[in-house]
C-alpha cells in the first residue's frame, strides 16, 4: 500500500513539472520536419515513394514475377 502512495505521488510531481516545463516554454517542442530540416524531408519523400511501389507491388495480381523482383531490386538499391 505504501509503494502505490509512493508512486502515485511521483507521478504526480512528474506530471507537475512537465506542465510547469511547457508553460515556461509556452509550447510543447514540435518536431522538425520538411523544409526547416531538408534531410527528413528528402527521407520522408524516399519513404513515401517505397510505400507506393509496396503498395503496387502487394496489390498487382497480374504481375509476373521477373517484374515483382525487379521492383524489389529498385528498392534495394535507394
Amino acid at each position: 500500500m505504501v509503494v502505490m502512495i509512493v508512486m502515485i505521488v511521483t507521478i504526480g510531481r512528474v506530471s507537475r513539472e512537465k506542465h510547469r516545463a511547457i508553460g515556461r516554454a509556452g509550447h510543447p517542442p514540435q518536431p522538425v520536419f520538411g523544409a526547416d530540416n531538408p534531410a527528413q524531408g528528402e527521407e520522408i519523400k524516399q519513404l513515401r515513394e517505397r510505400i507506393q511501389v509496396l503498395e503496387r507491388v502487394i496489390t498487382d495480381q497480374h504481375g509476373g514475377s521477373a517484374d515483382l523482383e525487379r521492383q524489389i531490386e529498385r528498392l534495394r538499391d535507394r
